[in-house]
């Protein structure tokens, strides 16, 4: 009995001590469950509005910084140009707040130096001691103030503009027509294009630019000195309907200038749209037609002498958008535009594909640049049968398109077919400078021809030279070889320069004729040797042979051809022709500096082989060709290129830097 008593006194303890242990653990952890770690709160954050700004000394400005914290306020740290400032002491928050903002607002000092920055940088602190990654103010001191921002196209207004210059809506057309019949751009603003703007004849209910009705309204005047920039969101860019008309006539000191939004060592190629014109001249695909990418911007008519307007003392940087596969918006875009159209002095830069490119159409032109774009410099196409002077295409060693970059780009349309108007343009004093600069120059793979003249193209190119390409002159197709034979295909006085020593195999010093200027066809493959680039067949990573690809063509050819019947080089040498292959560039009076970043030279020596090499006597669609009245005639120089030794025509207008400031603060 007394054991049984000890044993339930025993038991009971037990189960006292039992609970009691539960109880604790309980009270500590839940008794047998682990309860999660108590979240820790979001690391801080801030941000800037606006990021940057630009004024004048003197001028008041500001910027409104927002705070973030979830683990609680604590400090907000201000640098100026990197270092603690007495006029602007660290701020401490309240710490029972998670949110907050703080107004800076400073003057910039009458002593600040135009061309330099004035940086505030933020560092927010919390309750937990955890910073922020610095945010920085910029402060771009100018000598001049900035100039208000003016919004061109869409039908609402939207935040950050000064002015709206309201767009029109149209069913079924992307983008808005300029509501005004007449729109003035001054050069004390900066213009920002909203998505596709249009300038031309609004179409009425139920037509479409399609439906030409022949009207003529719509008109953008553009002061000297402005600059218009396309919006990076909706790639702005600006089309010139048929009807409608662009007086941008700038001068050499304040030339006119399309630009990036962007701030100078941003800018990419395709940052915005391009220029686009339209107009009512002769193509050979229709009366109507839709540029490539299918963007409403219709081109067509019988109108040879259409005018479009004027484009003097121009550049346009940055633009080209792609649409749909190989079709994009280019940095100038010209559809079936006539020759009443000025287009002289233009400069098209870092462009996302074509530089230049004519579909159909009259128009002249002279004094053109293309500047280091991505795809071609100058392609034609659908039956253009202007007359071009003076141009340079200039290109970058490692900037090419996946399509293939040539200088020239010549079709009669896309098909080849034999449809008039042929393409028959005429080019004279032009100059090519391609991406490789020595045997040693490491450029893109998809660098293809000085020009390729495919697809049934009657072209005409006269006194001018070509270097730098990995293949020189390619006559591609039959269409084109038959042009060639029966002398409506034209190269007159060209010289076709290779690059030093290149590989051995190429067309520069060390070239075998026998192996350097073997054409492309079947048979040749017999005869010539497989193509090299510097020495090494051209392979992918896999070391497979590169086929269907610009990479996979023959490399370092001065000339190629695929009609085995027709001998491309023995055509080029025609001796009344006065074409000449030139061992190396250098030789011709050619500036080293024109294949480099920065300023070039592009005046050539006096006695070099450039400098009065040009022959006017066996350049007949010079006289025969229609001629606009403000192009008149050719003019007859000595020189063959785009320069001779005096008179560079660049200076003053071009620029060649990829960092020019044109004050936009958006």
């Amino acid at each position: 009995m007394k054991n049984q008593q000890i044993g339930k006194a025993l038991t009971a303890r037990l189960l006292a001590l039992l609970l009691t242990v539960c109880t604790a653990t309980l009270i500590l952890s839940g008794c047998s469950d682990d309860d999660p770690e108590a979240p820790v709160a979001a690391a801080p954050s801030l941000s800037l509005s606006p990021a940057s700004t630009t004024a004048t000394p003197g001028q008041a400005v500001g910027t409104q910084v927002t705070l973030n914290a979830p683990a609680g306020l604590k400090t907000l740290r201000i640098l100026v140009n990197g270092s603690p400032s007495s006029q602007f002491p660290n701020q401490n928050l309240d710490a029972a707040s998670t949110t907050s903002t703080f107004d800076l607002n400073s003057t910039v000092p009458e002593s600040a130096i135009p061309g330099t920055a004035i940086n505030f940088t933020f560092i927010l602190v919390d309750q937990l001691d955890r910073s922020t990654e610095p945010s920085t103010f910029s402060i771009n001191v100018s000598a001049t103030p900035p100039k208000p921002l003016v919004q061109v196209g869409g039908v609402t207004a939207l935040p950050g503009f000064s002015e709206h210059i309201k767009g029109v809506a149209v069913d079924g057309i992307e983008g808005t027509y300029l509501e005004a019949r007449t729109v003035n751009f001054t050069k004390n603003k900066i213009y920002v294009l909203i998505g596709y703007v249009r300038v031309g004849p609004i179409p009425g209910p139920g037509t479409t630019p399609q439906t030409d009705d022949g009207r003529t309204e719509g008109v953008l005047n553009i002061e000297k000195g402005t600059v218009i920039v396309g919006d990076e969101t909706s790639k702005g860019t600006l089309i010139i309907q048929r009807g409608g008309k662009i007086n941008a006539i700038g001068t050499v000191s304040e030339p006119i200038v399309f630009t990036s939004e962007k701030a100078p060592g941003e800018r990419t190629p395709g940052d915005w749209g391009g220029v686009v014109l339209c107009g009512r001249a002769r193509n050979n695909e229709g009366l109507n037609v839709q540029l490539e990418g299918g963007y409403a911007a219709w081109h067509g008519g019988n109108n040879d002498d259409d005018n479009s307007g004027t484009l003097k003392y121009v550049r346009i940087e940055w633009a080209g958008i792609p649409i749909n596969p190989n079709e994009e918006v280019n940095t100038l875009t010209m559809g079936s535009v006539g020759r009443g159209t000025v287009v002289e002095y233009v400069q098209a830069s870092f462009g996302l594909d074509d530089q230049f490119e004519w579909f159909g159409g009259s128009v002249d032109g002279r004094y053109l640049i293309a500047y280091r774009g991505l795809d071609d410099d100058f392609d034609v196409d659908l039956g253009h049968s202007g007359n071009i002077q003076f141009g340079i295409g200039i290109r970058d060693a490692k900037d090419a398109d996946q399509s293939g970059s040539n200088g020239f780009e010549v079709d009669n349309n896309g098909s080849g077919a034999f449809r008039q108007p042929f393409t028959t343009t005429v080019f004279s004093n032009i100059t090519i400078i391609g991406p490789k600069k020595t045997r040693e120059t490491s450029i893109s793979a998809e660098f293809q021809h000085a020009a390729q003249l495919r697809r049934s193209s009657k072209i005409k190119i006269y006194n001018s030279v070509l270097t730098g390409y990995p293949m020189g002159i390619f006559i591609d197709g039959l269409g084109s070889t038959n042009s060639a034979t029966n002398d409506s295909l034209q190269l007159r006085n060209v010289i076709m320069a290779g690059v030093e020593g290149w590989g051995g195999n190429g067309y520069g010093k060390a070239f075998d004729s026998q192996r350097a200027f073997g054409h492309a066809s079947s048979i040749a493959a017999a005869n010539y040797p497989d193509p090299v680039i510097d020495g090494l067949p051209f392979r992918d990573a896999g070391g497979n042979a590169r086929g269907n690809h610009p990479g996979a063509e023959p490399r370092g050819h001065a000339m190629r051809w695929t009609e085995p019947s027709f001998n491309a080089i023995e055509w080029f040498n025609t001796p009344a022709y006065n074409n000449k292959f030139v061992a190396a560039w250098n030789q011709t009076g050619i500036d080293g500096s024109v294949f480099d970043r920065g300023i070039p030279t592009f005046l050539i020596p006096e006695g070099s082989m450039l400098a009065n090499g040009a022959k006017w006597d066996n350049t007949p669609f010079v006289a025969s060709n229609p001629k606009s009245s403000w192009f008149g005639s050719f003019e007859q120089v000595p020189y063959i290129g785009a320069f001779g030794p005096s008179g560079d025509w660049t200076q003053g207008w071009a620029n060649f830097s990829i960092n020019t400031d044109y004050g936009i603060n958006r």
